[in-house]
């Protein structure tokens, strides 16, 4: 079977983006930078995205187009005889699986929620009939099952109509339509009266933010937030680098999705804390912010309504921009391992991830009992088993195996990275890739470990 291609590098660009674009962009990143320090830590972040995120996001991309094929059979083809690295596939095709069981219910709260604004629930909303709201749609089975089984049949179909003419196609549009909303709620949010003191909260580099979270405290959140913003670690990446053509150096490439990503997350608080400051409404972090927070805001907003569901719009793409990433990644590992055909692939697929998330949706009322871990909810296990377990893990494995002689090597990465027009991968850092981007990563796992269950 003829290995499939994408169009064009644009599309390669949008749907890398894409699929490191999601929720965590809009509903973290704007408020841990508040948070840890404003302008300071975005510096860090960024940094830590230039010595981290970039690097091993460069490594995903030349395994890809040197193998042609998904993670396990990369590691596979890639690997030296009598090694086994590609085990570590094995553990990333379970994460993909993982991912999609709990990102498909978060991204169905956010079709519902788009929905609702559409309608007008929120007009003149005030918190009591807001926050009921969200109780309803958390502990209704019908609602989140519902909401989830949209999401799965909208990506399903996408990836089902073939790479080019579905994933392409579609992720392009989503991605550029995204980045427009972004930048008119991004317009209308810093002119709003009184919206000065939230951007100054935002970006305003505060020595009495940094004191009171502790400068240990600050870099570790700009570090796990640079690292885990890329979704490196488990393919999402290497699977569109095997997809390209050899013309563009990949330092490039990974620079472009990386400043694409950082422009979505910086851009998500210029919307949202002019706008919380300008109505007296107190930011918050995580699904709080987007389902209790930003709809107050907007009930109070001069056609909210309208900027309302322009929002929850702009984050739906965000979210099905991932699923249809990560969803693609899937289907691939059935294409590669079992020469299956792409539309039978997503269609089992689909609905066995589709089954696989109702334990998710049931987490948050019948099944809410269900805790392996005592006050953690089972999505909040299987987040913890992507982000702290399968992300750095993998990315730890991904940086072993490019760069060190016992596993592809860092000539052969070298060679493959720098191979077409644009940024080199300099030579001369091979000794920072062997020994610093380890231990770097080795960290994220000891530390995300420990914090999560402490």
């Amino acid at each position: 079977m003829e290995r499939e291609t994408l169009g064009s590098r644009l599309g390669f660009i949008l749907i890398s983006a894409g699929c490191a674009i999601g929720v965590g962009n809009v509903w973290r990143f704007p408020y841990i930078c508040g948070q840890y320090g404003g302008g300071f830590f975005l510096l860090i972040y960024i940094l830590f995205l230039v010595i981290l995120g970039i690097p091993v996001l460069t490594m995903e991309y030349s395994m890809g187009r040197a193998s042609r094929v998904s993670i396990l059979p990369a590691y596979r083809k890639l690997e030296k005889p009598g090694t086994k690295f590609h085990l570590m596939g094995y553990l990333s095709m379970v994460g993909n699986y993982v991912i999609l069981m709990f990102y498909s219910v978060v991204s169905g709260w956010i079709l519902y929620y788009a929905y609702r604004m559409a309608i007008g629930t929120f007009e003149g909303a005030d918190t009591k009939l807001v926050n009921s709201v969200f109780s309803e749609m958390m502990g209704s089975p019908k609602i989140l099952i519902a909401s989830m089984l949209v999401v799965m049949l909208i990506t399903t179909v996408v990836c089902s109509i073939g790479l080019q003419k579905g994933v392409e196609r579609i992720s392009k549009f989503m991605m550029l339509a995204l980045l427009i909303i972004m930048v008119v709620l991004g317009i209308r949010s810093l002119t709003l009266p009184g919206g000065r003191e939230g951007l100054s909260f935002y970006l305003m580099p505060s020595a009495a933010h940094i004191r009171k979270a502790g400068v240990f405290n600050v870099m570790y959140a700009a570090l796990n937030q640079s690292f885990f913003t890329l979704s490196i670690g488990m393919g999402g990446m290497e699977i569109y680098g095997s997809y390209i053509d050899r013309k563009k150096r990949l330092g490039g490439e990974a620079v472009i999705v990386t400043a694409l990503d950082t422009f979505v997350a910086f851009t998500s608080g210029l919307i949202i804390f002019p706008a919380c400051f300008a109505y007296g409404i107190n930011p918050d972090s995580g699904p709080s912010l987007i389902f209790k927070t930003l709809p107050r805001v907007f009930s109070e907003m001069r056609g909210g309504r309208i900027w309302g569901t322009l929002f929850f719009i702009f984050l739906a793409f965000a979210a099905l921009s991932t699923m249809i990433g990560v969803f693609e990644n899937i289907i691939a590992f059935s294409i590669d391992l079992r020469g299956a055909e792409r539309k039978k692939s997503g269609i089992i697929n689909g609905i066995l991830i589709a089954l696989l998330s109702i334990p998710c949706a049931l987490g948050f009322n019948v099944w809410s009992n269900v805790q392996l871990v005592p006050g953690k909810a089972i999505m909040d296990m299987e987040d913890f088993f992507v982000s702290e377990i399968c992300l750095p893990i993998g990315s730890f494995v991904i940086i072993l195996f490019c760069t060190w002689e016992f596993g592809w090597g860092f000539r052969n990465y070298l060679k493959e990275a720098n191979t077409g027009e644009g940024l080199k991968v300099p030579a001369k850092l091979r000794w920072y890739f062997q020994y610093v981007l380890p231990v770097i990563a080795g960290f994220l796992i000891i530390y995300g470990i420990i914090t999560f269950f402490r």
